[in-house]
């Protein structure tokens, strides 16, 4: 008997007990799949997958942090073939960790620009995502932005929204910095930024956006799939605050906007490499892909896929060609500089 293990963990989750895959029988057409992506923004395309092949996905989702810390404690006893998270720098720390094997598919690796996968052959980007700044049209002069540096000019006192320093998204947007500016000006840069903070960072992207939309500061720095999810949400509010705001597309002169990636790898213990393997193709391909810019807004992470309508609206940009490789060695340090720059 084959046992689905998504249902059993809600089940046992909901009687509070902790969770672990257990054995299924031998020869079981299956795939485990540990993803710090929230169930609703995965299911979907492994239910489809499933659908196509007869190959049952058990989902198991969580933090990325805790999810690696079960990786490193399960070692050769894990059930998980694949693990999926979705930033640069949360990939690189798996790398490090010693969790993934490599990938070993030339042919669907090859599919995505080398910028948006592993020098190493240890993971694959599967969706992109842009970090671009949000703004008040009645309140901000766009022709005083440039790019993330002029965030920290005194135009913006008092007027920036912005995560805390723990988020993954913006550690790897500060990584960025330092590799096309250097340590020492993007220090700099962040003890001006923060001065520009209009309020304490609090709460996760949708709220620096509201923040901006309710008046609480002026500009904000979010990814841009947040953004979609508010303007196409059933919650009236959400897409009245999403309504309020604009997008400008930072660093267009120079290296580009900020992006990042969700992505992919086989675990070092993996039991089931052909099934994981099946699995990456698929989430590689076309419709997959579309699927993302359609239900997700994020942007496809492989060339010549069309982009949604929503996505589409926002226009064409420039994205930085950093490798997201970089974002992840640079992570310790955009830490230890966000914390000496007094960004809480």
């Amino acid at each position: 008997m084959t046992i689905n293990f998504s249902k059993l963990t809600t089940v046992m989750a909901l009687a509070g007990i902790v969770t672990s895959l257990l054995p299924v029988a031998a020869n079981a057409a299956e795939v485990n799949i540990y993803s710090s992506r929230k169930e609703a923004l995965i299911k979907p395309l492994l239910d489809q997958f499933s659908e196509q092949t007869g190959i049952e996905v058990n989902l198991l989702t969580g933090k990325s942090d805790a999810l690696l810390a079960r990786l490193k404690s399960e070692g050769a006893n894990t059930p998980a073939d694949l693990f999926l998270t979705v930033d640069a720098g949360a990939l690189h720390r798996a790398v490090t960790a010693g969790v993934f094997q490599p990938l070993a598919a030339p042919e669907i690796t090859n599919q995505v620009a080398e910028q948006f996968r592993s020098d190493e052959d240890y993971w694959v980007g599967l969706s992109l995502r842009a970090r671009p700044i949000f703004y008040a049209p009645q309140r901000v002069d766009v022709n005083k932005l440039d790019d993330y540096l002029s965030l920290a000019d005194d135009n913006w006192d008092d007027r920036v929204c912005i995560r805390s320093s723990d988020n993954l998204y913006n550690q790897s947007l500060v990584a960025a910095l330092i590799d096309h500016h250097g340590t020492e000006a993007t220090e700099q840069w962040a003890e001006e930024f923060v001065d520009n903070f209009a309020r304490q960072p609090v709460g996760g992207d949708r709220d620096q956006i509201k923040g901006v939309a309710y008046g609480i500061c002026d500009l904000a720095v979010a990814n841009t799939y947040y953004f979609g999810h508010m303007l196409n949400s059933d919650d009236a509010e959400q897409r009245a605050a999403a309504e309020k705001v604009e997008i400008f597309w930072p660093a267009q002169d120079a290296q580009g906007t900020h992006v990042n990636v969700s992505g992919i790898g086989i675990t070092e213990h993996a039991n089931n490499l052909n099934e994981a393997r099946r699995l990456i193709e698929f989430l590689l391909s076309e419709p997959s892909q579309k699927w993302y810019a359609e239900a997700n807004y994020e942007y496809p992470v492989r060339e010549g896929v069309s982009w949604s309508e929503t996505l589409q609206q926002w226009g064409e940009f420039k994205k930085d060609d950093i490798a997201m490789d970089i974002l992840g060695e640079n992570n310790a340090a955009a830490v230890r500089l966000m914390n000496r720059a007094g960004w809480r």
